[in-house]
């Protein structure tokens, strides 16, 4: 799950940063509210966590902006301010819920699942993806086959929910770089092999009758498995 952090205090978004990859999530993080608008113009968020005292353009402008736009990614805004005014504006610009600061990370991701568990109800009542004879849990992180199961990694199931939501589909190794790695501008795009790999060797141990087949210069695809 891909969010986006827009908070100008260099020392807080770092922290924040940290408890999100720690819990599974993929972050990019932007300092002001114009660097936040660029971010959701050339990306996709599940979820956007937005501080209202930013340089450049305050949280709540950013939030209007992208609602006038149609965007309705699911927005948390962050702020030390604690009165009920500022709640009521920020909540009437489309804001889904509001975090006064100082807040407790628990709180935070407590916050982060409830909004993000909401938006993918509405689109998505099922919190499992089948295919063939796997089953991938979303809300554990579990794939499994009548043979067992595996609890993957963060970066390993984001990489198998993509090709489940798009069987037979050539996926190319930009794409993933792009929506699971972001901004990460040190990682190097040989890692969607490397995690290609691992998932390979999970769906082998599961008996798995689909298998993610590469294509030369194209891609990887999530099809049924050859018969021996």
């Amino acid at each position: 799950m891909r969010l986006l952090l827009a908070e100008d205090e260099a020392s807080l978004s770092k922290a924040v940063v940290t408890i999100l990859r720690r819990n599974n999530y993929t972050v990019d993080a932007a300092c002001d509210g114009i660097e936040a608008l660029e971010f959701l113009e050339m990306n996709v968020y599940d979820g956007v966590i937005l501080d209202v005292m930013m340089p450049r353009m305050d949280g709540i402008s950013v939030l209007q902006n992208i609602r006038k736009a149609g965007n309705q990614v699911p927005v948390i805004l962050l702020t030390a301010k604690a009165e009920v005014d500022d709640k009521v504006r920020g909540l009437d610009s489309g804001a889904n819920d509001y975090l006064t600061k100082p807040f407790a990370s628990k709180e935070l991701l407590a916050r982060i699942r409830a909004m993000t568990r909401s938006s993918a109800a509405a689109v998505q009542p099922d919190a499992k993806l089948r295919l063939g004879n796997i089953v991938l849990d979303c809300a554990l992180f579990e794939l499994s086959s009548p043979f067992g199961s595996f609890v993957l990694a963060n970066k390993e199931f984001q990489m198998l929910e993509f090709l489940m939501r798009n069987p037979r589909q050539i996926i190319s190794a930009e794409k993933f770089m792009d929506k699971i790695w972001g901004f990460e501008t040190n990682v190097e795009s040989n890692v969607v092999w490397t995690y290609i790999s691992y998932l390979r060797k999970k769906l082998a141990a599961l008996k798995a009758d689909v298998e993610i087949r590469a294509r030369r210069g194209a891609g990887y695809a999530l099809e049924q498995a050859k018969k021996e």
